[in-house]
């Protein structure tokens, strides 16, 4: 199983969603909420990212929003 790691904030609707497939497909993931751990927010921005949801998987290209296409290939 790929290791993943979802970074979210509080009061995200695709933060929420994305976290929803996630454990309704029992894909056991790491949680990083930048509200409660800021010191991610550098690391964020330097991969080039500006919004959440951020999810990372081996053998997947890192994504941000809510694409249930490309969480669907965790789900398997």
């Amino acid at each position: 199983m790929a290791n993943i790691t979802l970074y979210t904030k509080n009061g995200c609707p695709q933060c929420r969603m994305t976290k929803h497939f996630l454990e309704t497909h029992n894909v056991a993931f790491v949680e990083h909420n930048i509200n409660d751990e800021p010191q991610y927010i550098d690391y964020l921005k330097e991969q080039g990212f500006q919004a959440v949801p951020v999810l990372e998987a081996d053998g997947l290209e890192s994504f941000s929003g809510f694409r249930p296409a490309e969480l669907q290939k965790l789900a398997i």
